[in-house]
């Protein structure tokens, strides 16, 4: 079992070992060191980094450092490398930066967590440390943003007062006494406990800030709702600083493209959702318009575009209006420069006229569709008629009786697709 430096010493970030096994493959090999102070992924917290140097001088990047069944630690190293034997005695460093940002961040977990408890008896389930930010999980159904603020404040009162943060070792039986935060389960007859003097105890294997100082501050990020309850999330110490700068830029670059102050750029988003809703409105009802007046067109026999014969100027666009032996219109059209939806609501609109009438719709937009419809109760089957067209070019889609659309690949001759439909309306007609 290796000796785990960072229990006693977390602040410690060399120290002296020897090899006592080589684990993993080439692709990943690892040393068991008889003793280290290198953190191993577990309980939330992320594992530490650093380098293990040989006598020889050389040093091997420790990429990942993690826990074994039988209690031993392993240390990752970066490949290619040639792993020295077991026997050799190694000088272990860790990253001093990611050592201490993990010890801020946990530590200000800990600290949150009994903050939340002592203001809203609000217990967290999960832990969760993240290369960008951190999380819990709290046993709440909901969470306001008052209570957020409430925690937030309490927590870096902690901060703020630097009260001593010490590591002690009890038996279970004691440690049932204690009033811990959260006892975790049966398995161990010695627990490490993490206590912030007067505020916080709880059972822990991470590594800490000695002082609530050294955690620097506490800012709250973000909060959801998760099957377990809420999640928190929060940035403590070096992040939070840089999270804040993060914000300022952004909210500062949103400033000059509004060309007005930092604390107006929420009012400015606002008004442009505002005018952006109001443009969608409008830009709705006049394609409504220009779909019924096209429709009418269609109807009458015109094209609605300008040009006599049903061909749109200066664009790739047609419209066939037949008229059926049983006096029901046939619509054909192809719209080259509006998409599916407005080819959809063209069909309603030709459909819904009151006249007994067929609308053959295509978009040649990406991507690609055709819009079936009729007047109610129509002799035909326009999802039936669908079925058959898409068949033949290995489209998808489907509808009712009166109303059907569907996608089509790329490439397909729209036009053709829908003179066939016609021709079938024409001939179904013909033996009615």
């Amino acid at each position: 079992m290796t000796t785990r430096l960072y229990y006693d010493q977390p602040e410690l970030l060399e120290f002296e070992s020897v090899i006592e096994d080589v684990a993993g493959d080439s692709s990943r090999p690892g040393l068991i060191l008889r003793e280290s102070a290198f953190y191993p992924t577990s309980g939330g917290q992320v594992h530490d980094t650093g380098w293990v140097a040989l006598g020889t001088g050389e040093r091997l990047r420790v990429a990942e450092v993690a826990d074994l069944e039988d209690g031993r630690v392993v240390h990752y190293l970066e490949a290619p490398v040639k792993v020295p034997a077991a026997g050799a005695a190694i000088r272990g460093h860790i990253d001093g930066e990611r050592r201490r940002d993990h010890m801020q961040q946990h530590t200000g977990q800990h600290v949150l967590s009994a903050a939340f408890v002592e203001l809203y008896r609000f217990p967290t389930v999960s832990f969760h440390m993240g290369e960008d930010y951190c999380s819990i999980d709290l046993a709440t159904e909901s969470l306001t943003a008052a209570q957020v603020m409430g925690a937030e404040k309490r927590a870096n009162e902690i901060v703020f007062e630097n009260r001593l943060v010490r590591i002690r070792y009890v038996k279970r039986e004691e440690a049932e006494k204690l009033g811990l935060r959260k006892l975790p389960p049966e398995g161990r007859d010695e627990l490490r406990l993490i206590e912030v003097a007067d505020f916080d105890l709880s059972a822990c294997g991470g590594t800490h800030v000695s002082a609530t100082g050294q955690i620097g501050s506490i800012l709250l990020r973000k909060t959801e709702k998760t099957r377990q309850g809420m999640r928190v999330e929060f940035v403590c110490g070096a992040r939070a600083v840089h999270a804040a700068r993060r914000d300022y830029a952004l909210l500062s670059g949103a400033a000059g493209l509004y060309s007005t102050q930092m604390s107006d750029v929420p009012e400015m988003i606002r008004k442009g959702f505002d005018e952006a809703k109001t443009l969608r409105r409008q830009r709705d009802e006049a394609l409504e318009q220009l779909a019924g007046v096209m429709a009418e067109a269609a109807l009458s026999g015109r094209s609605g575009s300008g040009t006599p014969d049903g061909r749109s100027a200066g664009l790739s666009e047609s419209q066939t209006t037949k008229t059926t032996g049983a006096s029901r219109k046939i619509v054909v059209r192809t719209f080259a420069d509006r998409d599916i939806n407005f080819a959809k609501l063209f069909a309603q609109k030709v459909a819904r006229a009151g006249v007994p009438v067929v609308a053959l719709v295509a978009s040649s937009m990406d991507p690609p569709g055709l819009v079936f419809a009729q007047s109610a109760g129509g002799a035909c089957n326009m999802g039936a008629l669908l079925k058959e067209a898409l068949a033949a070019v290995g489209g998808r889609g489907g509808g009712s009786h009166d109303f059907a659309q569907g996608g089509v690949p790329a490439g397909c001759d729209l036009e053709q697709i829908l003179q066939q439909a016609a021709r079938t309306i024409e001939s179904q007609t013909e033996t009615l």
